[in-house]
């Protein structure tokens, strides 16, 4: 497995920046959407990132992973709480699901222990 989910964040905002100079009123709005969705009312930040990598397990979207293992990390999330979470994962996305879980934890433990770069 081993995927470089540094690398992928990397890759991907570059990316993403180019969709935003393509298509600004759109990624405004998406950019909107997130800001909305990641307010803390009745659940914290941390919380709702970690809903966000379950789900990003669920869908199966390597990127989500990788930007919301990132974000989890940023926010406190501890390992058992991303443990608890792909559990969660697991059992709305059934096998395919514990393939993704696996990846997402070790997503989680690069950006909480970055592996040096040859």
């Amino acid at each position: 497995m081993n995927k470089n989910w540094l690398g992928i964040t990397t890759e991907m905002s570059a990316a993403v920046k180019e969709l935003h100079a393509g298509t600004p009123n759109v990624m405004k709005g998406f950019s909107a959407l997130a800001r909305a969705a990641l307010e803390p009312k009745a659940l914290d930040i941390k919380t709702k990132e970690l809903i966000a990598l379950a789900i990003s397990v669920a869908t199966r979207c390597d990127p989500c992973i990788a930007f919301h293992a990132q974000s989890a990390v940023k926010q406190g999330a501890s390992r058992d709480e991303v443990m608890e979470a792909m559990g969660i994962a697991i059992y709305m996305g059934a096998g395919p699901s514990v393939m993704y879980a696996a990846q997402a934890v070790e997503a989680y433990d690069q950006f909480r222990i970055p592996v040096p770069v040859d």
